[in-house]
């Protein structure tokens, strides 16, 4: 049974904000793209057309529980004849002049701005992010492409397209500033792309996306189904260049043994433990401050800071920065306003991505405490964050556990939610050990006053980036991104590298990333 909130006493109950809702979103959406979107379903489209194929599952939003549209998940039959016109595409698109695929790009780029906020509420209603992330998520996928349709002549210099299409599968957190962005600039760079829309969330962002982007010429392919079953067209087919992926490291092994096997071009984003060191450190303002931006889309990505590793000597110190901050996250409905008319609500974040998420996370957090765990902090739901008698099982507030038993996966994986975990270390060497125990990150950070310490001790940290007292992000533009150890598998990325590892270059040409036979930063 759903758990909702019931509050009669509430003299202002939260409304929703006007023009909002699921179905204002959906009626915009077939209104704006009919070709891709039909009264009840989204369409696949493959063979440059919009195919009404595919068993549609349904679908709830993690907003409120709510039912919003399904992806049209496919059979592998159905797959490999969509990767096969793919490659048609790919043949015909590789040979067309770099002016035009520019220029075509950039007409999807202002298709996208035109329709900015669109896409920004279908992704508050199918993965739950706050209206500021949303529309974030969406900007950074238009000002991201715009910099390489700006600057790509000199990045493909001396380069060709690769002999097949670009296969992409990607988590559900980031549908345009990571997979937008990637299929646009793949394209770019003279490859015909398919996508594959992540099972957790957001096909109507992606359909709505890539009917704009297919209106402008671009060779774009988008398909739903289970991993499993379209795996072996996706990654395996000989008709695919080059797989990208971003999500986990169990899906993730899988798909490096399938490319690592066929010696296929890859790019493997996978998570690791992101972890935030305290050592000899006493700007406990500056900490206080940055906590709650910590908390951003509830620790939903992949360079979030789960783990952070306390001196113990300043355990006590850093509790009293740390707490105070922590109780100003404020955490619920992502369209829930005084007045119909009021701007969106200012939240660090909304709901998790479903419910079984957040209550396979809240299972984690009971079997650590009872194994060991000490709750420093639970966070309270409030009621004036939230509509009267909604649906409330996808939230999950933060919790701060301090020593989660090495049993526990707090222990020692990425809970992609609202949970904090502290360890306490009395010796450099076990501060290191502790920040690196999941065998690889993309990011961490390491505040320490001496900066002496930090360049001593940053270089041992396996992470792929490392800050001084500050967060660092995935990048934007020419900002390089990779990741060590079992965080990352194939080429790394970002600016000019991102088109490097979707295009030929000169034969002898060794890319930057991290392969079973070499390792190369730059």
């Amino acid at each position: 049974m759903a758990a909702t909130l019931n509050h009669p006493a509430l003299t202002n109950p939260l409304v929703l904000k006007a023009g909002t809702a699921w179905a204002d979103a959906w009626r915009r959406c077939v209104a704006v793209a009919p070709e891709a979107f039909r009264d009840d379903r989204v369409l696949n489209l493959w063979n440059g057309t919009w195919q009404a194929d595919g068993r549609t599952l349904p679908a709830t939003s993690p907003v409120d529980g709510s039912p919003i549209a399904g992806p049209p998940r496919l059979d592998a039959a159905t797959a490999h004849q969509a990767v096969r016109a793919s490659l048609d595409q790919h043949r015909a698109w590789r040979h067309v002049p770099l002016e035009e695929r520019r220029a075509r790009v950039a007409a999807t780029l202002d298709a996208l701005t035109e329709h900015r906020e669109l896409l920004a509420l279908l992704l508050v209603w199918e993965i739950g992010k706050p209206w500021r992330l949303a529309q974030a998520d969406v900007d950074r996928a238009i000002d991201g492409v715009r910099w390489y349709v700006d600057g790509i002549e000199p990045m493909l210099e001396g380069r060709t397209p690769l002999d097949g299409p670009v296969s992409n599968i990607a988590s559900w957190n980031y549908p345009m500033s990571v997979l937008v962005h990637a299929v646009l600039v793949q394209a770019l760079a003279g490859n015909a792309v398919i996508a594959k829309t992540p099972t957790d969330g957001g096909v109507a962002c992606l359909t709505l996306a890539c009917a704009l982007a297919a209106r402008e010429g671009i060779p774009v392919t988008l398909v739903s189904g289970s991993g499993g079953e379209l795996s072996e067209a996706l990654v395996r087919a000989p008709e695919i260049g080059c797989v990208s992926f971003v999500g986990g490291r169990d899906t993730g092994a899988a798909v490096a043994t399938a490319v690592a096997d066929l010696g296929k071009r890859h790019i493997l984003e996978q998570e690791g433990l992101n972890t935030w060191g305290i050592w000899n450190y006493s700007d406990w303002d500056a900490l206080g401050a940055v906590v709650p931006k910590l908390f951003d889309y509830g620790k939903q990505r992949c360079t979030a800071y789960p783990r952070f590793v306390v001196q113990r000597s300043l355990f006590d110190e850093f509790l009293a920065a740390y707490l105070p901050a922590v109780r100003t996250v404020r955490v619920g409905h992502p369209l829930a306003v005084a007045h119909a008319e009021d701007p969106f609500p200012q939240l660090d974040f909304g709901p998790l991505i479903n419910a079984a998420k957040a209550k396979e996370l809240g299972d984690q957090v009971t079997e650590a405490i009872d194994r060991g765990a000490v709750p420093l902090y639970r966070g309270a739901r409030s009621a004036d964050l939230f509509l009267p008698g909604q649906d409330t099982d996808a939230y999950v507030h933060p919790v701060t556990l301090l020593n989660p038993p090495p049993s526990s996966p707090l222990h020692h994986a990425e809970p992609f939610g609202p949970v904090d975990t502290i360890v306490l270390v009395d010796t450099e060497a076990e501060l290191l050990a502790a920040m690196n125990a999941s065998n690889g990150a993309l990011v961490a950070t390491l505040s320490t006053d001496d900066t002496a310490t930090y360049e001593r001790l940053a270089p041992q940290i396996r992470a792929f980036k490392t800050g001084h007292g500050k967060p660092r992000s995935r990048g934007d533009r020419d900002e390089l991104f990779g990741g060590f150890g079992a965080s990352w598998r194939g080429a790394f990325v970002g600016g000019e590298l991102l088109v490097r590892a979707v295009t030929h270059g000169p034969a002898t040409e060794r890319p930057p990333g991290n392969f079973p036979s070499y390792h190369l930063m730059a």
